[in-house]
């Protein structure tokens, strides 16, 4: 089910989820059409697992120009597509997708969301840095390519599960090569000694209010504390971060900026994201 009214000559996108009710895409890309004067009406739509093409089809036959993805549906996506994105092919999951004359193109904006919000928001460099990328789930297959890309120096992937770790170090090796990064993974015995400059949460324990599996050894005063989940107040993970003496960030940059990356594959205008991740701070701020 679609909410929102359509307009007429204003062109239809919406994020499909479920549950889907307490996204805030619609608020962001609301937010990006009055800064750049697209013609466009944003709206949820409410996903059944199992029908998920028959969904999207419904959606474009109404005029359905493009789709934001969560969960549980990114894997649907990514099989829908009949063209992908490197990054999406890689990722394995898709986020955005374009409806077009060619067909249907899916893309992952997740990673250079990420990428963005660390260097262009919290003043972050990557380029020569080491990371610690936490979890091996979807959410840390979407970032893995696009860390590589921004020249990291070292990227480790601890998973509870070491061998789930392995996998992602096995399919982006040859990336990891290319790139000239030091590229390993598996257990929590695989981190490397000393204090990381980024660790990203990429589970979902803040969710539970659980720590993910982690090493207070790689959190210093220089580290950077990055958990992927976002609330109105700082997560277990960003509050045991700082005891460490490390700084800490939620991932609502993150969601502006692959908000804004998305915007941009389907309008071909980049949206002041910056200003939306302020104002949108702001609304949460208002619900504490």
């Amino acid at each position: 089910m679609t909410s929102g009214v359509r307009g007429e000559g204003i062109d239809q996108y919406a994020v499909i989820g479920n549950p889907v009710v307490h996204s805030k895409s619609p608020w962001i890309h609301a937010r990006f059409a009055e800064q750049t004067g697209e013609r466009i009406e944003y709206g949820r739509v409410l996903g059944t697992v199992g029908e998920f093409a028959d969904d999207v089809r419904a959606f474009v036959e109404t005029g359905g120009r493009g789709m934001n993805v969560t969960v549980p549906f990114k894997l649907d996506a990514h099989a829908f597509a009949n063209t992908l994105t490197p990054r999406a092919a890689a990722a394995g999951a898709v986020n955005t997708l374009a409806f077009n004359a060619d067909g249907v193109l899916g893309d992952n904006t997740d990673g250079v969301g990420l990428v963005r919000d660390i260097e262009g928001n919290l003043g972050v460099g990557l380029k020569g840095a080491r990371v610690l990328l936490l979890g091996a789930g979807g959410a840390a297959r979407g970032v893995v390519l696009p860390m590589l890309d921004c020249g990291v120096a070292a990227l480790t992937i601890v998973n509870r599960t070491a061998s789930k770790a392995q996998i992602l170090v096995d399919h982006f090796s040859d990336a990891a090569h290319a790139a000239n990064v030091r590229f390993s993974g598996g257990g929590a015995d695989s981190v490397e000694a000393g204090p990381y400059d980024v660790i990203v949460n990429a589970t979902a324990g803040s969710l539970d209010d659980a720590l993910p599996t982690c090493d207070d050894a790689s959190f210093g005063p220089g580290t950077l504390a990055y958990d992927m989940m976002y609330s109105a107040q700082p997560t277990v993970f960003m509050r045991h971060a700082e005891t460490l003496g490390a700084r800490s960030s939620d991932g609502l940059g993150m969601l502006v900026e692959q908000a804004a990356e998305s915007f941009f594959l389907w309008r071909g205008v980049r949206p002041d994201s910056g200003a939306v991740l302020r104002a949108l701070r702001l609304e949460l701020s208002k619900s504490i």
